[in-house]
């Protein structure tokens, strides 16, 4: 009898990436996606560390399966609980003493040993805690990936070495890891054949993907380009340092290529770049925006930001607010700062009160979202081409993305769904753009 998985992700694309890999490793092993907890025989939480109280989020909700857990066991049941991602390669050990009814704890990059550790602990053995960072990397041993519909996520690279002083990323993820130039295209020209047309590239510095003289990052956007079915790319997430001559022009040249492209900033003061070990002022970023605007007019740009970083000034956040203001973005992420235990900027002295950062945060979102409201009223009577890949809330609506990640809805009959159509963007609404036939 099949045995129901329910996976729970929390952050970044790359989690969400990471749990479809788990899916695909467990599913020779009769393990099928459920999409509720209730009745599952293994939950796992694949968690992200990224913002404060993360953890505490994944204990509040262990809190809630453990009920769950329990309930089953009077049944004569078992639910199996893991924890997964970043949470469980931080606090691994944590983990179990918090919360000993835990099954599996295991990290980021032993995802693919899963199958060998839901069998120990099915055999009565104790809980597992797997949070070593291999020799051997977790790419070689998973099975092909299967798409679940005309867009998919492949992740071409892993870690960072960057360092950036207020991230867990390098500690979690460990060192850079680019994969082979050859294993990337397999899997791309695999998802092609179960009908993928848009394929967005993964990796914690995505654009420090380098396999070799001759294979950077442009030079495989190229070859991914040249694959049957696949229609549109898109890369993330990127650091301004690691864009060079060669990625912008395959922005100019790469039709398949989305004219938008997600650049975190993170500040626009210099002092604070440094204190975050940046490795690009505020200037370096300008040019690079406007390199890129130069080899594709219609490029469009999204960043992050985070906001009430150690001893940030008015000033400095009045120079971050002037550089949104000059550049312009079309969407955004904007967060409070948040120490994270066993970073340097955790240890900074004049940490802000949250009263400040949260002060800030508000007009800083107010004036993005100003900019995202701006943008899409002046893509009304645009034509686009749009990705049709879901159905919408109503009959013979369907959803898709624009070249700018926007969601557009239209009405369209279902067997369109997978297409690449030629929409006129009609109106704009809270959440979504609406479309008609160009």
């Amino acid at each position: 009898m099949a045995k129901r998985l329910f996976i729970k992700t929390f952050g970044c694309q790359m989690n969400v990436y990471d749990s479809a890999r788990m899916a695909d490793v467990l599913a020779p092993f009769g393990f099928e996606r459920d999409e509720r907890p209730d009745d599952a025989d293994l939950v796992i939480l694949n968690t992200c560390h990224i913002r404060e109280k993360a953890a505490e989020k994944v204990f509040s909700e262990l809190g809630r399966l453990r009920r769950l857990k329990q309930a089953r066991a009077q049944r004569g049941e078992r639910m199996l609980l893991a924890v997964a991602g970043c949470v469980a390669q931080a606090e691994g050990e944590a983990v179990l003493r918090r919360a000993p009814f835990v099954d599996i704890v295991l990290g980021p990059q032993t995802y693919h040993r899963l199958p060998e550790m839901v069998e120990r602990v099915s055999r009565g053995g104790r809980a597992v805690l797997d949070t070593e960072f291999p020799d051997e990397p977790k790419f070689d041993f998973l099975p092909e990936a299967r798409a679940e519909g005309s867009n998919a996520f492949l992740a071409i690279q892993e870690g960072c070495d960057r360092f950036c002083s207020y991230c867990v990323v390098p500690y979690t993820r460990g060192a850079e890891y680019c994969r082979p130039a050859e294993a990337v295209l397999a899997e791309a020209r695999a998802l092609a054949t179960q009908g993928v047309r848009e394929l967005t590239l993964l990796g914690q510095n995505v654009n420090a993907w380098q396999a070799g003289p001759e294979w950077d990052l442009a030079a495989l956007l190229t070859a991914l380009a040249a694959i049957d079915g696949i229609e549109r790319l898109r890369y993330v997430t990127s650091h301004p340092r690691d864009l060079g001559e060669s990625l912008i022009a395959a922005h100019r040249d790469l039709p398949e290529l989305m004219p938008f492209l997600h650049l975190p900033v993170q500040s626009g003061s210099d002092r604070i770049l440094r204190a975050m070990n940046r490795g690009h002022d505020r200037d370096e970023y300008r040019r690079l925006a406007d390199r890129l605007r130069a080899a594709r007019p219609d490029l469009a740009l999204s960043s992050d930001f985070i906001v009430g970083f150690p001893g940030e000034t008015d000033r400095d956040f009045q120079d971050t607010l002037d550089l949104v203001a000059e550049i312009g973005f079309v969407q955004t992420y904007s967060f409070k700062y948040s120490p994270r235990p066993g970073t340097p900027a955790a240890a900074l002295p004049d940490q802000l009160p949250d009263a400040v950062k949260e002060a800030r945060l508000a007009e800083l979102q107010a004036l993005l979202h100003r900019q995202t409201e701006a943008f899409n009223q002046a893509c009304v009577g645009r034509e686009m081409a749009v990705l049709l890949d879901r159905p919408g809330k109503y009959a013979d609506q369907l959803l898709g993305r624009s070249p700018y990640m926007q969601p557009v809805h239209v009405r369209a009959p279902g067997r369109r769904i997978g297409e690449v159509v030629r929409l006129r963007i009609a109106a704009v609404h809270p959440n979504s753009l609406e479309a008609i036939p160009a």
